[in-house]
């Protein structure tokens, strides 16, 4: 059975240093509905509340939970929400789809089987 190809949604906050804070969000019209109404409950719209970074590689790069010391030198606040909102806000947002995944479940079962 085929898996994947599952859009991924990324809000991404460039700071001045360069470093990137990513979101990830359900879907990209619960996100334009929470811009234009920020009274929609955070819970509907962001995947979960982590804010993620990504060192040296930028979007692409491997992402790493940010510290809250990055958060705080960033928004002025470690509190998750606060600079999940501020990213929201300012930040741009990239989508992508991961790749299907097709193949066997087991390649150590190739059907043959030997009886001891």
């Amino acid at each position: 059975m085929a898996r994947g190809n599952a859009q991924i949604v990324e809000v991404i906050y460039t700071a001045k240093g360069g470093e990137c804070f990513i979101i990830l969000v359900d879907s990209l019209e619960d996100y334009q509905a929470w811009k234009k109404d920020e009274s929609i409950p955070l819970a509907q719209v962001v995947s979960g509340f982590k804010v993620f970074t990504a060192h040296k590689g930028g979007p692409q790069g491997i992402m790493d939970t940010a510290s809250n010391v990055a958060l705080e030198n960033e928004f002025g606040t470690s509190k998750e929400e606060e600079c999940i909102k501020k990213i929201l806000r300012q930040g741009s947002t990239q989508v992508k789809t991961n790749p299907e995944r097709q193949g066997d479940t087991n390649p150590n079962n190739s059907g043959l089987f030997i009886a001891h």
